[in-house]
């Protein structure tokens, strides 16, 4: 674990304040839902809870399907981090962070369609463009989004495309619930 040099007090209610420092690094926002852990230490752990975290094997499945029937590279966010991909390196993008561009895209609550040069990355350190976005919504809150990124080939992706993308992120909001 990271030492951070930071002593909190527990109020009286049992609260304790995670520093902004910290909240910011691990993009903790306010409501976010945190696991909590105990080690046999005696170490207290907080956990980001990623809903669509738990489902990255069933993502996963459907990625591929998505990604053979829009022949378009797939992959699948919760909010900080990419958890299933299909039709590109696993090694590549699993576990990278999404970036504020595709943030954004899931806190305005709307999918994208992007053709062009204008179309930002999706996952930092991956020189992949999103060519559709669409944000994973579960009782009026983001977990994630569906992103279909351009490959060697493609420069957009067809309406059907899009529609699949949709259909994707509305059927793994009910797996969420």
């Amino acid at each position: 674990m990271k030492a951070t040099g930071i002593v909190r007090r527990i109020d009286d209610l049992g609260r304790v304040v995670i520093p902004k420092e910290i909240r910011k690094t691990m993009r903790i926002r306010e409501g976010d839902p945190l696991e909590i852990y105990t080690s046999a230490g005696g170490e207290v752990i907080f956990k980001k809870y990623s809903p669509i975290g738990e489902l990255s094997v069933f993502a996963a499945e459907y990625a591929e399907a998505l990604a053979q029937g829009t022949q378009l590279p797939v992959i699948i966010c919760d909010r900080d981090h990419c958890v299933a991909a299909a039709g590109i390196s696993k090694k590549e993008v699993l576990e990278r962070r999404v970036t504020p561009s595709l943030e954004n895209i899931m806190e305005e609550r709307r999918s994208v369609n992007y053709s062009g040069e204008n179309a930002p990355q999706a996952l930092e350190g991956i020189k992949r463009n999103i060519l559709v976005g669409v944000p994973i919504i579960n009782a009026g809150d983001v977990s994630g989004a569906v992103v279909l990124i351009e490959d060697e080939n493609s420069a957009s992706a067809t309406e059907s495309d899009i529609k699949l993308a949709s259909v994707a992120a509305a059927f793994l909001s009910k797996q969420v619930e």
